[in-house]
C-alpha cells in the first residue's frame, strides 16, 4: 500500500509479564514455540503491502533487535522502504528516553515529517492477531477521517482494562475512556490508529506543549482532540488479544491447540513470518506420547507433552511429563520429571525428579501478587532446577539460580526464588 508509513511502539517494559519480560523487550517474548509477538504486528504490514516500517525500541531491546536483523525475513531488506530501528537518543533539548506512547512517535517526528507518507499507521508491538491493515485504511479514506482508532468488542466485564470508545451510528467517536471502572462501551481500542501525516504532527506538537499530559495517545491524544478532528472508530472481527498479563498470554497459546483454534495459524491467505533457525526437524521417540502440542523443530521428545507448547530445541526425556504448559528454547526436561501448569523460560535445566507446578495451594505469589495468581508458576532463564525438587504454584523462580540458590526441596506455592550472587548469566 502506497504512500503510508508504519510505526510499531515496541518499547514496553512488560512488567506484567514478570519473568519472561525480565531479560527481554515485550514484543521480543516467544509466542507459539516459533514465533516472537512482534511478528504479527510486522507480519500484518508485509501482508497488506505496506514497505516502510519503523520499529520504536527502548527497554532490554537486545533481543529483539538481534531477532528484526535487517528484516529480511518480512522482505522488508530493501533498497526502498525496508525497516528502521528508531531508538531513544541525547540531542541538544527534547529528546531522551520515551516518556509515553505519543512521545516515542514526537522524538521522532522528523522520521515522519521527512516521508513520503500521506498517512502513519501506528501500532502496538505487543498484541498477537492477522489483520488486513489495508482494509482500515480504506475505511480511513472512505469516512475522509483525521483520524482512525482500530477497535474491537470485548466482554463487558473486561472492558475497565482497555481504552473504550463510543461511537455514533456513523461510527464517528463521540466519546473516549481510558481505563475506567465504568465504562460506557465495549469497544477497546486495538492501540492500532491511522493519521493523517499532518494532522498527526498537529496533535503531537500540541501535547508536547501541555505540562499535565502522559503523552499517551489513548490517555491523552485521542479523547483530547474529538472535537477538534474528524476520528472514527474501524470494527475488527477477527482474533485479537492482549497478551500483556501471564494468564493472558497463557490462554493465548493454549487457544492455538484445540482442534479448530479461533486463531489459525495455518492460513496460507495470512501467513506469519518469523526469522529461520537452521535446526533438524522435531524427533518424537518410540516410547513418548504426544497429544494436543506444537512441538517446534529441532526438539526430542522421549516422554508425555499434553496440551502444551515446545519452542525449539526441547528435550524431554523418558518418563518426564509436561502438561498445560510452555516451554521456551533449549530446555532440558531430564529423567522422570513434571511440569504442570507452567511457563519455563529458555536455557533452563529441570534436575530428573523434579516437580514444577505441585499440589492444590494456589497461595498467590507473595511478591506479584497482582500478576501470579492463577496457578501458573514461571522459571526464568537459565535457571538449574536441583533433582528431585517440588516446586508449588504461583512461583516464581528467577533467572539464572541454581541448586546454591535453593534451601530445600521444596517451594511452597507463591514462592519466589532469586539468585544468591545477583547473575544475569550463566558461568
Amino acid at each position: 500500500m502506497t504512500r503510508v508509513l508504519a510505526m510499531i511502539l515496541a518499547g514496553g517494559i512488560g512488567d506484567r509479564l514478570s519473568l519472561l519480560a525480565a531479560e527481554r523487550a515485550k514484543p521480543a517474548v516467544p509466542f507459539a514455540g516459533k514465533y516472537r509477538i512482534i511478528d504479527f504486528a510486522l507480519s500484518n504490514c508485509v501482508n497488506a503491502g505496506i514497505n516502510k516500517v519503523a520499529v520504536l525500541t527502548q527497554y532490554n531491546p537486545r533481543s529483539l533487535m538481534q531477532h528484526l536483523g535487517i528484516g529480511k525475513p518480512w522482505d522488508l531488506d530493501r533498497t526502498n522502504g525496508g525497516i528502521d530501528i528508531l531508538q531513544p537518543y541525547l540531542g541538544r533539548s527534547g529528546t531522551g528516553w520515551y516518556h509515553g506512547t505519543a512521545d516515542a512517535i514526537y522524538q521522532n517526528l522528523y522520521f515522519v515529517a521527512e516521508s513520503s507518507a500521506d498517512h502513519v499507521l501506528i501500532l502496538a508491538g505487543d498484541h498477537v492477531y492477522t489483520m488486513h491493515y489495508d482494509a482500515m485504511i480504506n475505511f480511513h479514506r472512505q469516512k475522509n477521517a483525521d483520524i482512525t482508532v482500530g477497535v474491537v468488542e470485548v466482554p463487558m466485564s473486561e472492558a475497565s482494562r482497555f481504552g473504550t470508545v463510543l461511537p455514533d451510528r456513523n461510527d464517528r467517536i463521540i466519546g473516549f475512556d481510558e481505563k475506567v471502572k465504568e465504562p460506557r462501551s465495549n469497544l477497546a481500542s486495538m492501540g492500532i490508529y491511522v493519521f493523517n501525516k499532518q494532522v498527526l504532527i498537529n496533535c503531537l506538537e500540541a501535547d508536547a506543549e501541555k505540562a499535565n499530559s502522559k503523552h499517551d495517545f489513548g490517555g491523552d491524544i485521542i479523547p483530547g482532540n474529538l472535537d477538534k478532528y474528524n476520528i472514527f472508530a474501524h470494527k475488527f472481527s477477527g482474533y485479537w488479544r492482549d497478551v500483556g498479563t501471564i494468564e493472558a498470554y497463557w490462554k493465548a497459546n493454549m487457544d492455538l491447540i484445540v482442534d479448530l483454534p479461533e486463531f489459525n495459524l495455518y492460513d496460507p491467505a495470512i501467513p506469519v513470518r518469523t526469522t529461520s533457525l537452521d535446526v533438524p526437524p522435531a524427533k518424537i521417540g518410540p516410547n513418548a506420547h504426544v497429544n494436543r502440542s506444537l512441538i517446534s523443530a529441532g526438539c526430542i521428545v522421549n516422554g508425555s507433552v499434553v496440551n502444551s507448547i515446545l519452542s525449539s530445541q526441547v528435550y524431554v526425556e523418558t518418563g518426564a511429563r509436561v502438561v498445560d504448559s510452555i516451554i521456551f528454547s533449549e530446555a532440558m526436561i531430564e529423567k522422570d520429571s513434571i511440569i504442570n501448569r507452567s511457563i519455563i523460560d529458555k536455557q533452563v535445566w529441570v534436575g530428573p525428579g523434579s516437580f514444577i507446578g505441585y499440589g492444590e495451594d494456589y497461595s498467590i505469589n507473595f511478591e506479584e501478587p497482582d500478576f501470579l495468581n492463577t496457578g501458573i508458576t514461571l522459571v526464568g532463564k537459565g535457571a538449574k532446577i536441583p533433582p528431585g525438587t517440588k516446586i508449588g504454584r504461583n512461583c516464581k523462580i528467577n533467572g539464572w539460580v541454581d541448586a546454591g540458590d535453593f534451601s530445600g526441596d521444596f517451594i511452597p506455592s507463591g514462592a519466589t526464588i532469586k539468585s544468591r550472587k545477583n547473575r544475569r548469566y550463566r558461568v
